[in-house]
């Protein structure tokens, strides 16, 4: 009797190791891809720390290291981004793969697209934040200094970090559509349950606006406004997916009781 109810305990437990195992092999190829997109970032590191200084919103940036590891720690940093940026996409397959055998063979197809679609939300997100909000909010921080009567001296490290910190939030934030849809066709998520959260979710993005600009209505609504858009968007692309996917139940249940 021992043996067959510890036979049977092991029968109930191995889909769960098993999908644990599948997981842990998902996670340790993300951390491989991201380990050589480390080493490549590091090479593409110079030519991006270069672009971005001469692209910055005033003339002549005049950056200062004030520590010795300010140079190092920034060249790792450049090459943690864009690792980053490249492991995305790959991300995205592997978790696809680990729900695909949930997946019936259109929803495989369907969802498969979302892999390239994550790259362009995040590239988009990047241009936004980077050409839209990150000039708005240095040159506020600029104005506010030269009204104290102060000189600015740009730190190195103090310069990316600031330019980081706005740049990455609103990048992933981009993924948001992607992802709420993604979770909508695996059936995670549905609209009732989207507008149920509408309220927080809005607080939460006009609270990140708010943090990530300058504090006048004109910057946080240019940031708060695209971002609660992009939310209404997920909403209704997550209400298409779900009207889509519960026709093809009903039809999958008329085609069963015709069978019978």
């Amino acid at each position: 009797m021992k043996d067959t109810a510890a036979t049977e305990r092991d029968s109930e437990w191995m889909p769960l190791t098993e999908h644990l195992g599948e997981l842990r092999k998902r996670i340790i190829y993300c951390l491989v891809v991201f380990v050589i997109g480390l080493v490549g970032g590091l090479f593409g590191a110079q030519p991006l720390f270069d672009y971005l200084v001469a692209a910055a919103p005033v003339d002549n940036l005049d950056l200062h290291a004030f520590s010795p590891w300010d140079a190092i720690g920034l060249f790792m940093k450049f090459a943690i981004l864009i690792s980053f940026v490249l492991a995305i996409p790959f991300t995205m397959y592997q978790l696809w793969a680990f729900v695909r055998p949930a997946l019936g063979p259109k929803e495989q197809k369907a969802t498969l697209q979302f892999v390239p679609g994550a790259l362009a939300m995040f590239l988009v997100g990047l241009a936004f934040s980077y050409f839209v909000v990150f000039p708005m909010a240095f040159l506020f921080t600029e104005k506010v200094t030269g009204n104290l009567g102060l000189e600015q001296t740009y730190g190195v490290t103090q310069y990316f970090s600031f330019l980081f910190n706005i740049l990455l939030p609103i990048s992933l934030l981009f993924e948001l559509p992607l992802l709420i849809l993604f979770l909508t066709r695996i059936g995670i998520l549905n609209p009732a349950m989207l507008r149920k959260m509408r309220k927080v979710a809005w607080f939460i993005l006009i609270f990140i606006g708010v943090l990530v600009t300058p504090p006048d209505v004109v910057s946080d609504s240019l940031v708060a406004v695209p971002l609660i858009l992009l939310y209404e968007f997920s909403v209704l692309l997550s209400s298409m997916a779900y009207g889509k996917r519960m026709r093809q139940r009903k039809q999958r249940e008329l085609e069963m009781e015709l069978e019978e």
